[in-house]
């Protein structure tokens, strides 16, 4: 499948993706956006949209988009573990608690912009190494929570959309998606993306490892080997001309693992094996949710025909933090 030029939206002092293929390092946002130049795409969801996005409120309907913290027991990510959790008490009548080995993003997540580095050009913006340290708030998550994201919601149901045209998803073969796929679901559902929406996009993966049977799950796990979108130059142009604030999916990377043969990122991310996160975090500064609970949104999407929602995405406020619970919820 291939794609068709993506026309960028029209925003006063915002460049197309050509126009960024342009810059140093080729594909970077950095300086795009002078006023909050540690938010990255989430600057596309101002305060417009954030009035736009309440219109899609009609019946106080609320979904959780978070996983429950161990729910992926173990984390796809081996250097990840899902946390244990103690209770404490000081006498009969307290109680306290405490999470051991807690990290941030064995679970529902959203990638702070300290997740990937640029190789040979630094972290977003150009931020150095030495301010990339805890306790250092440079490109922390926190960001994303002194100032939560919220936006119009918008479900892209690729998993329905492939099994309407007879052809469902194989999850256990991680397939890899092209970015066209995008354009096919959302032209199925009769619905747009427009500028600053968080996109929130279901593959039925998650809910697929988390059914399937332990030994399964260790098996994918083990191969990592996961449904996601193929590294392409595409899907970067798409986000960014879309003025897309934030790309969530049901998936484990948002990209396919393991990374397709011939990936155009494999001279540029050699230390990642050719995977489009660096391009898409360090350079682009786009907010990536991966592991997203996509599932009863979905559900009441294909029940009701409505794709759009209104979405809050408030992060732990951990100064430094590198990545967090998305703590996600979608109203209607």
């Amino acid at each position: 499948m291939s794609t068709a030029p993506v026309e960028a939206v029209s925003r006063p002092g915002v460049p197309g993706y050509d126009e960024l293929l342009t810059r140093t390092p080729p594909g970077s946002s950095w300086g795009v956006f002078p006023d909050a130049p540690e938010r990255g795409t989430a600057n596309f969801a101002g305060p417009a949209q954030v009035v736009a996005a309440a219109a899609s409120v009609h019946r106080g309907a609320l979904f959780s988009l978070d996983h429950a913290l161990d729910a992926f027991d173990p984390p796809m990510a081996r250097a990840r573990r899902a946390p244990v959790h103690e209770i404490l008490t000081g006498h009969a009548e307290s109680r306290d608690d405490v999470l051991r080995e807690f990290h941030l993003q064995a679970t529902s997540q959203v990638d702070g912009l300290r997740h990937r580095r640029a190789s040979g050009h630094g972290f977003y913006g150009g931020v150095p190494d030495d301010a990339v340290v805890a306790g250092s708030p440079t490109l922390g998550v926190q960001r994303w929570a002194e100032a939560p994201i919220v936006g119009r919601g918008l479900v892209v149901d690729v998993e329905g959309w492939a099994a309407g045209r007879g052809e469902p998803l194989d999850h256990r073969s991680g397939p890899a998606l092209d970015v066209a796929v995008l354009d096919e679901a959302l032209a199925a559902q009769g619905a747009a993306v427009e500028p600053g929406d968080v996109l929130l996009v279901h593959t039925g993966w998650a809910r697929w490892f988390l059914d399937a049977a332990p030994q399964l799950r260790a098996q994918v796990r083990d191969a990592r080997c996961a449904t996601g979108f193929a590294q392409s130059r595409d899907f970067p142009r798409w986000c960014w001309d879309h003025r897309v604030s934030v790309f969530a999916t049901d998936t484990f990377a948002v990209e396919v693992l393991p990374v397709v043969p011939g990936s155009p990122y494999l001279r540029s991310a050699p230390e990642d094996a050719g995977m489009m996160h660096q391009e898409l975090i360090a350079k682009l500064g786009l907010v990536l949710g991966e592991l997203w609970n996509l599932t009863d949104l979905v559900a009441d999407s294909r029940a009701t025909g409505r794709w759009d929602c209104m979405v809050t995405v408030k992060p732990l406020h951990l100064t430094g933090g590198v990545g967090s619970p998305p703590n996600a919820v979608a109203l209607r």
